[in-house]
């Protein structure tokens, strides 16, 4: 039993803790409404605070992100470095990469980067050794000696020496190998006193000779055994070519059921034991299509990294794509058959030139262009600027016309003896050409003569060419960097049978024939000046062509290609002067005080 008073004294407790309880719960309530309740309006006034200082935390460390990015850059920069795969497209066909059958754009392409020759063209347009270290020449202008670089190699390996280049240039003079080079060598002897040096002798003395060495050289380890009415169609000439170029072949895929669609893929890679060292890029692929829309597709939908074979750029070529303008050693040239009529009469061509606004043709084309007036390009020696074609004078080409029998008749169109002022005008189809020949035409028009335009696609233009079956012949004609132009020029050069007949104006004179001949055969650079001389003077009196501009070869990429750098060149294939350095890829790379 529990007493009385122990109840007393739980009961005293009990209350005076429940005392102490209501006036601790008292007081937590006062603090409770004091401290909190009554500063709930100072809330917003400390989360704004908060806010303002995490704003601010958040601004100092995007500035110091920022800041540090920046320093980053500043003390890094963008450089080229080796690697990437490489495609152009070229218009044209694939038939072979062998240097001594080389026809197309295609081939040309793809033999200059195979296989290499004793010279090549470096970036400023120079000549200078490739396979050869160098090269000397004896007093009589005959002998040529070359010496080999030392420990060469073919792409499979083997040791290249002084026997294959003799091997090559002797399969060219022989003419059962059918090589379209069988005429340049004919009457020079080879001969190889070492491994390392080649020895060729000249019937007579040729400035230009050594112009003629940049074809590349082929394997006589492979191919001594061919014979040479074969050796057109091995396959070593399309499919397994082996040459000592900067790449090496490594496949051809054919694509496209038809003519149109039908396309080429030349697969090359670097070559490592090339004389400059291995190529940068990784790999290099030409594509060949036979339709120019094809390869302008492809290169909208970033198949390809470049383009190569137009004069122009195409409709809808994104703007940040590079164009590289490379002025050729090239004459694009209105060509007067002076054995027709009515461009036999002397006065009637000298009119013409004077009727030609040169200036409004070289304004209509759509980059910047040199104007050509004599037969040898301005930056060649022997040009002279008195010996110019006449300028651009209308009022005295009618003058010179009515003068000479020519008489305005119906249709504003000139007679002479009841014969009209006819003119049989041909060009090719394309778009700068096109422009130019309707140009011609007008200002022809305009002193009085009749001008029918013919223009022709490729193929019927070569026919033309070669059948000179025209009147006028608009065409660009490769000059080089030596001012040989005997073949455009010499009377003998317009006999049918003539291996090329590339006096496209049959032009013939016996002053201008033996100017050409003394200037060929003259070493002595100031010699070969005075030489010229009486040329370029008979020309100016004869008028047998009318200069306009020195074409450009347009090279369309879509990325910048670090190492090509436009220069002038002599053909397409000289693009690929420096391509052993070429990048196509950068990297960032810290700065070095």
């Amino acid at each position: 039993m529990i007493s009385n008073k122990f109840k007393k004294v739980f009961k005293k407790r009990y209350s005076k803790r429940l005392i102490q309880f209501e006036q601790i719960s008292d007081k937590t309530s006062d603090n409770f409404e004091k401290n909190f309740v009554k500063r709930l309006h100072r809330l917003e006034t400390v989360g704004r605070f908060t806010v303002v200082w995490i704003l601010g935390i958040g601004i100092l460390i995007f500035a110091v992100i920022t800041q540090t990015l920046n320093l980053s850059n500043y003390f890094q920069t963008l450089k080229p470095v080796p690697g990437g795969s490489f495609s152009e497209g070229i218009l044209g066909n694939y038939t072979n990469a062998n240097p001594i059958y080389a026809k197309t754009n295609v081939d040309h392409a793809v033999s200059s980067l195979v296989f290499s020759g004793l010279l090549k063209y470096n970036s400023e347009n120079k000549l200078v050794g490739d396979l050869a270290s160098a090269y000397t020449v004896d007093s009589s202008g005959l002998n040529y000696t070359f010496s080999i670089r030392p420990n060469l190699t073919w792409q499979d390996g083997e040791p290249l020496t002084s026997d294959d280049v003799a091997f090559t240039f002797n399969l060219i003079k022989n003419p059962n190998t059918g090589s379209p080079l069988f005429a340049s060598w004919q009457g020079i002897s080879v001969s190889t006193p070492n491994p390392l040096t080649i020895v060729f002798t000249l019937p007579n003395p040729l400035s230009s000779f050594v112009y003629s060495l940049t074809t590349g050289i082929i394997p006589s380890h492979i191919l001594k055994n061919i014979q040479p009415g074969t050796m057109r169609t091995i396959n070593f000439n399309t499919i397994s070519a082996v040459g000592a170029g900067p790449f090496s072949l490594t496949a051809v895929k054919v694509k496209g059921d038809t003519p149109q669609t039908r396309k080429e893929i030349i697969q090359l890679s670097p070559f490592a034991k090339y004389w400059q060292g291995k190529p940068k890029l990784s790999s290099f692929a030409i594509s060949a299509y036979n339709d120019q829309d094809n390869m302008i597709n492809s290169f909208k939908n970033r198949s390809l990294d470049a383009m190569s074979g137009l004069t122009t750029v195409p409709n809808g070529i994104n703007k940040s794509a590079v164009q590289y303008t490379f002025p050729l050693t090239a004459a694009e040239m209105v060509f007067l058959k002076t054995t027709s009529s009515p461009l036999k009469d002397l006065n009637v061509r000298k009119a013409l030139v004077m009727a030609t606004n040169q200036t409004e043709i070289i304004n209509s084309l759509n980059y910047t262009s040199i104007a050509v007036d004599e037969p040898l390009l301005k930056n060649q020696i022997a040009y002279d600027p008195k010996y110019a074609q006449a300028q651009f004078n209308p009022i005295k080409a009618s003058e010179i016309l009515t003068s000479n029998g020519w008489i305005i008749g119906k249709g504003n169109i000139r007679y002479k003896n009841g014969q009209p002022l006819n003119i049989s005008l041909t060009a090719s189809n394309s778009k700068e050409a096109t422009v130019d020949a309707q140009l011609l035409k007008k200002q022809w028009q305009a002193v009085g003569a009749s001008v029918n335009l013919h223009l022709l696609n490729d193929s019927d233009l070569q026919y033309a060419l070669s059948y000179h079956n025209y009147d006028a012949i608009l065409y660009g004609i490769s000059i080089g960097a030596d001012p040989d132009v005997y073949a455009y020029w010499d009377s003998s050069q317009v006999d049918p049978r003539s291996p090329f007949r590339l006096n496209l104006s049959e032009y013939s004179s016996s002053t201008a024939d033996n100017a050409l001949e003394q200037g060929r055969t003259r070493l002595d650079l100031n010699l070969r000046v005075i030489k010229y001389q009486p040329f370029l003077q008979a020309f100016q009196a004869d008028a047998p062509a009318i200069g306009l501009y020195q074409p450009r070869y347009l090279y369309i990429s879509s990325i910048n290609i670090f190492g090509l750098k436009p220069h002038e060149i002599n053909n397409s294939t000289d693009r690929y002067s420096n391509v052993v350095n070429w990048e196509i890829r950068q990297d960032k790379f810290t700065n070095k005080n």
